[in-house]
């Protein structure tokens, strides 16, 4: 069970948005400040939407042995969603740069200084995707103790926010390499952005897929 979801968790974790955020925010004013209530916003975003997910399949039942089909059919949907996403993406045309183009709200939140607005950025990045929901049903799903099942949400939150505190530890022990290195590797991630999440969306969806309609027959 721990591995599963902690493999879902590692595909929601890799997301081009929270890396670009973390770019943004070593360059700041604040860098320390800025990151740990960038992290304080994704955390609390997590762990909510975590406990939420968690608490509806217990509610529907989805846990118990005799709602098999109901929980397969649950990964199922979840698959072919992920599919569907990778389609769209890959059939929709990326729009040319324009000098004169305003940026995003997202950006725009970014480039504010207020603490609020990098609590913000945290939530607003750390929704739950396709990978997020199936970790937190492997979790839900699985006939293990409180304990173990506590141990595998942590793990799981842990995981999916590591594109923020991994990049501020390495810029405790050492700023400006960290700075140069995670600049580096973001201009990188946003180049391939498209390419990143067509194929973290295609690995997803498959897994999905497979494991719905193999539970189903």
């Amino acid at each position: 069970m721990l591995g599963q979801a902690a493999g879902f968790a590692v595909l929601a974790a890799l997301s081009p948005p929270a890396l670009l955020a973390v770019a943004v925010y070593l360059s700041s004013a604040n860098p320390r400040r800025s990151l740990l209530i960038y992290l304080a916003g994704a955390v609390t975003m997590t762990v909510i939407l975590g406990i939420v997910i968690l608490i509806a399949i217990h509610a529907g039942g989805l846990n118990h042995p005799h709602q098999r089909q109901p929980r397969y059919g649950l990964r199922l949907g979840l698959g072919v969603l992920a599919l569907a996403g990778a389609i769209f993406v890959a059939r929709r045309k990326p729009k040319p740069a324009r000098p004169d183009k305003k940026p995003s709200l997202i950006k725009r939140i970014m480039n504010h200084p207020a603490p609020l607005a990098a609590f913000a950025v945290g939530l607003v990045l750390f929704t739950p995707s396709a990978s997020f929901i199936a970790a937190v049903q492997v979790i839900a799903t699985a006939r293990d103790s409180i304990g173990l099942i506590v141990l595998a949400m942590a793990v799981v939150v842990i995981i999916d926010v590591a594109f923020i505190w991994l990049p501020f530890g390495f810029y405790l022990a050492a700023p400006n390499a960290t700075t140069r290195y995670v600049t580096a590797t973001d201009a990188w991630v946003q180049a391939h952005s498209r390419a990143i999440i067509i194929a973290v969306l295609l690995v997803v969806g498959l897994i999905l897929v497979v494991n719905g309609a193999t539970g189903l027959a």
